[in-house]
């Protein structure tokens, strides 16, 4: 079943989830006040609307009520991000992620309703640091505190080797769920597939674990 969001609010963070979210084939409605970026993304989404978040009525005629996640991306007016999260809350959208700019700011989007919110400066600049730490990493899903999901380099010793030969489990105690090639994702991981040098391997561990790889 594909999963129908609303993205509100259209700055930078908001442009990048709304796109990648239609990319993935998710049906994707951004909103937002200023008419040039409406124009500038109406291609690349399902549906583009210029309308005023933080009118009630705007909403209601949008009929946000009929989707499942709603994306509350208004940062820098935290006024209007409080209200459109709240409305949107009452409206009836089970689930809503909204930005924020700060730890209070947060406190109160969790309060009125919102069951995630995301501090995309923040977070991406976590994300950079720990791939810097490791020329290995070329990219992390932080799934816990102790847990990531981690895109890695092919290690020398494991060129021309199986996963079978290589035994990660045992040896790294992390699991190998999916092999990039030439842009390709492939799931579907046999245990004796020869990997490759340019192979990117997605593995899912814990963090200490996964930097016995990187060491």
């Amino acid at each position: 079943m594909i999963k129908q969001f609303v993205v509100i609010g259209c700055g930078r963070f908001g442009q990048s989830v709304a796109i990648k979210l239609a990319e993935l084939g998710s049906e994707v409605m951004v909103v937002d006040d200023n008419e040039e970026i409406i124009q500038s993304i109406s291609d690349k989404v399902t549906y583009a609307v210029q309308a005023d978040a933080t009118d009630e009525n705007a909403l209601k005629a949008l009929g946000i009520r009929n989707f499942d996640v709603a994306i509350v991306t208004i940062g820098s007016d935290i006024q209007s991000s409080i209200l459109v999260t709240l409305m949107v809350k009452e409206l009836g959208v089970k689930h809503i992620v909204a930005k924020a700019q700060n730890p209070a700011h947060a406190k109160v989007l969790y309060k009125i309703g919102a069951n995630r919110v995301v501090f995309p400066e923040k977070e991406m600049g976590v994300k950079i640091a720990k791939s810097l730490v490791s020329s290995n990493v070329l990219d992390l899903i932080d799934l816990a505190p102790e847990y990531s999901i981690v895109e890695i380099k092919m290690k020398d010793d494991w060129i021309g080797k199986s996963l079978v030969d290589i035994n990660m489990r045992r040896k790294y105690q992390v699991s190998v769920i999916a092999i990039r090639r030439n842009d390709e994702l492939d799931i579907n991981v046999e245990p004796d597939r020869i990997l490759m040098k340019d192979d990117v391997l997605v593995i899912v561990g814990n963090n200490s674990d996964i930097k016995k790889i990187e060491a």
